[in-house]
């Protein structure tokens, strides 16, 4: 779009501090919107060990200092808004219950679908923000075929946020902007050293949280054992809930050929290790799931966001759940993660990975 056609346009930008956000609303300033900065503020108390790190359950004092300066250079407004109470209760307690109930949590994905896409717009216009549209500097794109929105990879796939997006709803998708969804990281960094000063050299943001997740769980050690499949006793741990599915280094365990975390029982406290053929597999079962494949091609799907793209044989749907096939076995299938769907580009479908255990 030329700035003409997006003058009078007003669209409420997510900013962390980092470059890509920073980058995002002076992009969408230079296309003739008219842009206003929104921060959420989500951490309450002292700093956790993690906290320090660019993460986003951290210290924010600094990035809103950094924030509100950048906002001032581009003459253009700030709000924030304390988002702190609903993220306890949305994610932080689901973190913490999803790792003791066994299972591997995404917060970042559910961050997205219920904090920063909803909540935070929902607090501006409550406040009395008028705006058209809702952005951020995550790489993503969107595109409408027929009478549904959907999201597509980053043109720049190695940045591609997509899999972390991917349970955005129409009516969110219908109201987002990604301004860097056609850009290289390379290309960000040049225009925001060029016209930003420092926030170019800044270091790219950590996911969700820096220092290590059992910070957050707040669980005292349990001593318990590490067995093989046939139940003879490898090692000792200090909780099952120090261990996810799929997991190979950090076991503390000696072997001649690598082990891998194919199980963990709460109620024994024991964590179950195999080799990598027991870890592997090509069928993967889903819950809450959607399905809406723009054609007749080739599916492909992922389990981890940096993973590759692997081809999948058949999607089998039973209501709100679905069992996937995948071409090839696939190590690291964990309860609780992600698994999203691809085709040409665009996310055709996911849902939330789970076991016959759960």
């Amino acid at each position: 779009m030329s700035p003409m056609t997006n003058t009078n346009k007003k669209v409420i930008v997510g900013l962390s501090g980092g470059v890509d956000s920073s980058t995002a609303i002076y992009l969408l300033k230079q296309q003739g919107y008219s842009p206003i900065g929104v921060t959420m503020e989500i951490y309450k108390g002292a700093p956790l060990a993690g906290a320090s790190a660019r993460s986003c359950y951290g210290h924010e004092k600094t990035d809103i200092a950094e924030i509100e300066a950048l906002c001032k250079k581009l003459d253009i407004p700030h709000y924030r808004f304390d988002c702190s109470k609903e993220f306890t209760k949305h994610i932080i307690s689901y973190f913490k219950e999803e790792y003791l109930a066994g299972r591997t949590p995404n917060p970042c994905v559910k961050c997205n679908e219920l904090i920063k896409f909803a909540l935070l717009p929902k607090k501006a216009k409550a406040a009395g923000i008028d705006f058209d549209y809702f952005a951020t500097g995550h790489y993503a794109r969107i595109e409408k075929v027929g009478s549904r929105y959907y999201l597509k990879q980053a043109a720049d796939t190695r940045k591609d946020q997509s899999y972390f997006l991917y349970r955005l709803s129409q009516s969110q998708l219908a109201q987002t902007l990604f301004p860097l969804g056609e850009m290289t990281k390379v290309k960000t960094r040049e225009i925001a050293t060029e016209n930003l000063g420092e926030v170019g050299s800044k270091n790219d943001s950590q996911d969700f949280y820096a220092g290590p997740y059992t910070d957050l769980l707040d669980m005292p050690p349990k001593m318990g054992s590490i067995v093989d499949t046939r139940g003879k006793v490898l090692g000792i741990h200090e909780g099952y809930w120090n261990f996810t599915l799929g997991q190979r280094k950090g076991l503390g365990i000696a072997n001649p050929t690598p082990l891998y975390v194919i199980g963990l029982d709460r109620e024994k406290n024991q964590v179950i290790v195999g080799s990598e053929a027991d870890a592997a597999t090509n069928c993967v079962k889903v819950k809450d799931f959607f399905y809406y494949p723009v054609s007749e091609g080739i599916i492909q799907g992922k389990i981890r966001s940096a993973q590759n793209l692997r081809l999948v044989s058949k999607v089998i749907k039973k209501g709100k759940s679905a069992t996937v096939i995948f071409a090839e076995r696939l190590s690291g299938v964990t309860g609780g993660q992600s698994l999203v769907l691809y085709q040409d580009g665009f996310v055709i479908g996911g849902g939330t990975i789970t076991t016959e255990e759960d």
